[in-house]
Formats: C-alpha cells, sequence, structure tokens
C-alpha cells in the first residue's frame, strides 16, 4: 500500500476495513474519493480462500465497462499477485470467449449487472461458490434501472458475504438491496470541503418523483404573500415549457425566461422581471442562461439539480447583503449529483419535512388526471384536490422567517 501512495487509511476506511475482513454484511455510504473501492479490494484480497475449483469466488458488480476496468486494475495493483484470475464480463465483449475464459477458471468476476445476469442464464457463470458479493457504485446501478437482475443473480448466491456501496442511501437502493440483505451493518461517512462556503440560507426538500415536485411547487406559490418574487431554475427549455404550463397561477403571474418556442411567455432580461409588479415567477433554463444577476431576488428555486455542479454553487453564493433563500428539489436519483455540490460547498443542505397535506404522485397507484382548462389560469393545470387547496404550513416559525426577509427588500 506505501508503494501505491496510501500511508495512513482514510475514515471511512477506519470504519469499514475490519467488519468486511470480519465477514460482516456491509452497506457503506461515502462520497466519491472516500476510498470506498480500495476499502474493499484489501477486504475482499483478506478473506480470498483460493481452493483448485475453477468457480470464481468473488462477484464484482458494476454500472459499465469503464468502471470495470478500473476495478480490475486496481484488485491487480493492490495484490500483486500475477497467479490471481480477474475477468471482466462486459457487454461489449464476445459471450462464447467470456464463457470460455470462465471454464478455463478465475477467482474473481467484475460485471455489469445485466452481463452477469446473461452468463449466469447461459450456465456459463457459476455461483456456487461465491464467498463475496459485491455491488459497486449502487446509485448508478439504480440510476440504469439494474435491480432486478442485481436481486435475481444476489439471491442465486446463497448464504455469502453482501458488500454494497453507494454515495447515497436513499428509498430506491434499499428496495434492491433488502431482499438480500435486510441486516448489513450501516457505515455512512461524510467528506466535506474544509473551507465552507458562504451562501444564502439553503434548504433541501426530497421528493419521490418530477409530478411530485410540481405539487410541491404548486402548494408552495398559493402563499404570495411569501413568494412575491420567485427564481426557478430548470435544467432544460423543454421542462421550463411544461413547468409552466402546469403551473396554478394567473397567466400574467409567471414567464421564461428567453425560450426560444415564441409561443412561451417571455422575458427577455432578469432586470425587467425584477420591475414587473404582476410577475412573481420567472423559470430559468440552464441551458440557455447563465451569469445571471440575482440580486434582489429573495426566493431561488432548484426544481432540478444542475448537470454542472458550478452552476448550483453560483446562484446560492452570497456576493451581497442580499439575504435570500435558496430552496432545491430532488428525489432520490438526483441526490448523487447534490452530495458532490454539498462537498464542494462544504457543509450539508439542512432537508426540510414535506408538507402532510402534499399529494405524493404514485403512477402505480394514480392514473392520468384530466387536464382542465381555466381562463384565469396560465393554461393546462390539474383542478387541486380539497385536502390540498390551502396554503402550505411552513411550521416551526418558517414561515415569519422567510416573509422577514422578504421585507427587508
Amino acid at each position: 500500500m506505501k508503494e501505491l501512495g496510501f500511508y495512513s487509511a482514510k475514515e471511512f476506511q477506519l470504519k469499514t476495513l475490519s467488519r468486511i475482513i470480519g465477514g460482516h454484511s456491509v452497506l457503506g455510504i461515502a462520497p466519491e474519493g472516500a476510498g470506498k473501492t480500495t476499502t474493499y479490494v484489501l477486504g475482499v484480497l483478506s478473506r480470498l480462500k483460493y481452493t483448485d475449483d475453477e468457480a470464481p469466488k468473488v462477484l464484482v458488480l458494476a454500472p459499465n465497462e469503464e468502471r470495470i476496468s478500473e476495478i480490475i486494475e486496481r484488485f491487480y495493483a493492490v495484490s500483486q499477485n500475477k497467479e490471481l484470475h480477474i475477468m471482466g464480463l462486459k457487454p461489449s465483449g464476445s459471450m462464447e470467449e467470456e464463457i470460455e475464459g470462465l471454464v478455463r477458471g478465475v477467482d474473481i468476476v467484475v460485471a455489469t449487472p445485466n452481463r452477469a445476469r446473461m452468463v449466469y442464464l447461459k450456465l456459463g457463470l457459476n455461483l456456487n461458490r461465491i464467498q463475496t458479493f459485491v455491488i459497486d457504485d449502487a446509485e448508478e446501478i439504480v440510476k440504469q434501472g439494474m435491480q432486478t437482475n442485481v436481486r435475481e443473480l444476489a439471491q442465486s448466491c446463497g448464504d455469502v458475504q453482501y458488500l454494497c456501496f453507494s454515495t447515497v442511501d436513499h428509498e430506491k437502493l434499499h428496495l434492491m438491496i433488502d431482499p438480500f440483505m435486510p441486516f448489513a451493518t450501516v457505515i455512512e461517512v461524510d467528506e466535506l470541503a474544509e473551507e465552507v462556503i458562504e451562501t444564502h440560507e439553503l434548504m433541501l426538500y426530497q421528493v419521490p418523483n418530477f409530478t411530485t415536485k410540481i405539487n410541491l411547487f404548486n402548494d408552495l406559490m398559493d402563499d404570495k404573500e411569501v413568494f412575491d418574487k420567485v427564481v426557478v431554475f430548470v435544467n432544460t427549455e423543454h421542462t421550463a415549457q411544461k413547468l409552466l404550463e402546469r403551473l396554478h397561477v394567473p397567466k400574467a403571474e409567471a414567464a421564461v425566461l428567453n425560450p426560444s418556442n415564441p409561443q412561451i411567455k417571455a422575458i427577455e432580461d432578469i432586470n425587467i422581471f425584477k420591475q414587473m409588479p404582476d410577475c412573481r415567477i420567472l423559470i430559468v433554463a440552464n441551458e440557455n442562461n447563465r451569469d445571471l444577476d440575482l440580486a434582489g431576488i429573495p426566493f431561488l428555486f432548484h426544481f432540478e439539480i444542475p448537470e454542472i455542479k458550478e452552476e448550483f454553487i453560483s446562484h446560492v453564493l452570497k456576493t451581497n447583503e442580499d439575504e435570500s433563500f435558496a430552496i432545491t428539489f430532488a428525489t432520490d436519483l438526483e441526490l448523487p449529483a447534490l452530495r458532490k455540490i454539498e462537498q464542494n460547498l462544504g457543509k450539508k443542505i439542512p432537508v426540510s419535512p414535506l408538507p402532510d397535506n402534499l399529494i405524493i404522485y404514485n403512477p402505480a397507484e394514480n392514473p392520468k388526471e384530466k387536464v382542465v382548462i381555466e381562463e384565469s389560469q396560465g393554461g393546462a393545470f390539474h383542478k387541486k384536490k380539497d385536502s390540498n387547496n390551502k396554503n402550505y404550513n411552513y411550521g416551526s416559525g418558517l414561515k415569519a422567517k422567510m416573509t422577514k426577509k422578504n421585507k427587508r427588500r
């Protein structure tokens, strides 16, 4: 390890490695650069029992071919064992050649879940001798929709040590792993930048899907007393148009900044928006608008997490005496990108509970709602249920705090 430049263990490695070597099943949650890969490579090599049979002892699942190559390289670099046999099962490879290689004998298999499942069904991958089952970059595997293959492979292995590593811990991750590792030891480490960036006050709402985001935003916008001037960031112009169409506000109250579609209500300059008393919601597509003057805007919403983390930071960075609230909506699949932003900020974004009256959209239970048109509204929108037709209850004096900041402008 010293030859590789590792002179001291990182916090995640100190907390996790002894558990892995001890045979525990582990769910490890840590950001990029925390040493997750090196940790399980060391743990796997320490526990690997060499036998004469040809079946693999370790199966590592990774989201893509690039990651497979990185993992194999790390195993060889750490082990320095020329007798160690590792094979990668890649979507672009020849399945016949892969099966032939597995028949000749291999200690460790690194594969995408889909490829491993295909080779297993062809009777080319023997899981009867697996000692350790590893899921690397689990959040990306979930994002790509490979959960079913992971579960089927895991349940085909029998009684083994399970190791799962992710940058975030969320419900969709547990839906994948809980059937085969319900009692895993959970080890979570946050590694934030030492320098804390001064930002506006930050808030985070974790929501299950896009439609629930729209429901939540409409609930908040019901309170005109507080939210009288709002900028909402989305990633694309398509999302901007979609959000505008589904707002529950009169047509004059919302617009999109610089849309290419001439049929969308547009504002060409954010400074014009600041001077318009009737228009209180400006939707901004990140792909078309950068380096905006946000001074004097009391509420900034990130309806989606920007693809470039520097964009988010530039929006929330406090550069003058103005006090604003920066409110973020994020689904489980967006949390990995948000964790990278938090690393750069040097602090976690506080999570706020969802309102009790919020309609949580469930596509499995809720058929498509009928879209209705009202002349007073900005286009098409879903008529609100009585239970949701009221102001959002902020709780804990948060509304008073927001109103106070708003009046300082």
